[in-house]
């Protein structure tokens, strides 16, 4: 089976957008290798895993019972506990690049990064199998190419929605501050100013339900080639599926 490396934050990263995708791939028997920026195992946004300050809205933004599930037992996977730095990925051979999102402070670094950003620009070049979910999508997208144009450039994407990440921020706001807006900026603006046509956003289906093995029709993914990309959370069980897809050839 495949290999799939997945770069992810010292903190913050969203739980359900990392973990369930791992709980998918290994159990359809493809091994999932983890990078950090120190070796040191990632923690994921704690508030996302407790509901902890997110008050009425609690069971609606927080993770769920799967993705909490998923994720218990991925930080307990030996990958997980010993990861490769950002820099030693790139020397590693895999199949298939995953970059999971997530909004919390702690992401930028992981959002900002170069060596990342090279990883993905030679991930594309070598075409790997590159797959990014929410926030993740603008780190593809901030990966460019020596003529400066992202590798985004002429591929049709989707990424966290503009109302989407402006309706959490503004429903928790007065309690949380911009805990929900990562940048001043939001994701889709961003990641569409980097495109070759505004047009190749593509927002998917309306609806916030979020998916599961047994609902699948409820994620959206948008698959270009050797590129898949998911907009939020309740995407990430068609991401994974997707993902196991591709990677089998069909």
């Amino acid at each position: 089976m495949a290999t799939i490396l997945i770069p992810i934050p010292s903190t913050d990263f969203d739980p359900t957008e990392t973990a369930v995708p791992w709980r998918v791939l290994v159990d359809r028997g493809h091994m999932v290798r983890f990078a950090t920026p120190d070796a040191c195992p990632g923690r994921a946004d704690e508030r996302m895993l407790t509901g902890r300050g997110l008050g009425p809205l609690k069971r609606v933004l927080m993770a769920d019972v799967n993705a909490r599930k998923a994720y218990a037992a991925m930080i307990q996977d030996s990958e997980f506990t010993s990861p490769l730095t950002w820099e030693q990925a790139g020397a590693t051979a895999y199949d298939a690049l995953l970059l999971p999102g997530g909004h919390a402070p702690g992401m930028r670094p992981y959002l900002e990064s170069k060596p990342l950003q090279e990883l993905i620009v030679a991930s594309f070049d070598r075409r790997a199998l590159v797959a990014a979910i929410c926030h993740g999508v603008l780190l593809a997208a901030r990966a460019r190419r020596a003529d400066g144009k992202s590798v985004l450039w002429g591929r049709r994407t989707t990424a966290l929605l503009h109302r989407m990440e402006l309706t959490a921020w503004a429903l928790t706001r007065l309690w949380l501050g911009d805990y929900y807006r990562t940048y001043p900026v939001s994701v889709q603006q961003e990641v569409t100013s980097l495109l070759a046509d505004p047009a190749d956003f593509n927002v998917g289906p309306s609806g916030h339900r979020r998916d599961s093995l047994d609902q699948l029709d409820a994620g959206f993914v948008l698959r270009d080639d050797n590129y898949l990309s998911a907009r939020w959370p309740g995407d990430a069980h068609r991401f994974a599926v997707e993902i196991d897809t591709a990677l089998r050839g069909v």
